[in-house]
């Protein structure tokens, strides 16, 4: 029994074709909007568990669509497809509130893929466990990252962050000091693994770095560890002094 349902929104009637039909191999039924304009109207009627959006839609433009979206009540996991490779229309995207991106053309494992990650990410959110008292607030220098509330502050300052931005950090804060390859992040906080896709976390460590760090280009707490992967700090205190990163239950005991 179909337990999903995602929105279509792609002006090519054979790629929107294509992607409901593989889409109900991972029990997910869906609607298809053939422009920019009417697939926000949908996505504003309806109760959708993804959303599938091109970037190049006629009446409005993927990016204006994600960003509406994103001021809609709830939360939708939206995958954006694009025929472009180049490195600042995924940025773009990403920043607009896309959760991930698939370049066109794309295999139909590579799509199955990645829908199957966004909902088992959707999943775990929205668990039991995430919703008791189990959500954590880790601090790392003045970094401060409250799980439940997935808000992250520096100094006190609210850091904006998209989803799987703050999905990566907070798996960076669950084990400070750990060093983790390109490849075991995709497979942790994508939840798949391809070859060729490490790129996506170079961007979004840059991106996270850009955010929380007071110098980019020499990162206090998202480190490099060369030849081998990233790692988050844990020798840093309030004050800039030593001091390991902690976790403590959300009421503060």
């Amino acid at each position: 029994m179909t337990s999903r349902r995602a929105l279509i929104i792609e002006d090519s009637r054979e790629i929107a074709a294509l992607v409901r039909l593989h889409l109900r191999d991972v029990q997910c039924e869906a609607d298809i909007a053939a422009d920019g304009k009417r697939g926000l109207e949908l996505a504003a009627g309806g109760r959708y568990d993804l959303v599938v959006l091109d970037l190049m839609l006629p009446e409005m433009d993927g990016l204006a669509v994600c960003r509406q979206i994103r001021t809609l009540p709830g939360y939708v996991p939206i995958l954006m497809l694009t025929a472009k490779s180049t490195e600042l229309d995924r940025v773009l995207g990403l920043e607009m509130g896309a959760d991930d991106y698939l370049v066109k053309p794309f295999s139909v494992r590579e799509l199955q893929a990645r829908v199957k990650a966004l909902f088992r990410r959707v999943e775990a959110l929205s668990s039991p466990a995430a919703a008791s008292g189990e959500d954590e607030t880790i601090e790392c220098g003045a970094l401060r990252i409250e799980t439940g509330k997935r808000r992250v502050s520096i100094d006190g300052r609210e850091v904006v962050l998209t989803a799987r931005e703050f999905d990566l950090l907070a798996h960076f804060a669950r084990h400070p000091g750990q060093v983790f390859n390109r490849a075991r992040l995709l497979d942790q906080v994508w939840g798949y693994n391809h070859e060729g896709y490490e790129h996506t976390v170079n961007s979004h460590i840059n991106r996270l770095r850009a955010k929380i760090e007071r110098d980019p280009s020499n990162p206090e707490y998202i480190l490099t560890v060369w030849g081998v992967g990233y790692k988050l700090s844990d020798r840093l205190g309030p004050d800039g002094g030593a001091r390991e990163a902690r976790g403590r239950p959300r009421d503060g005991s």
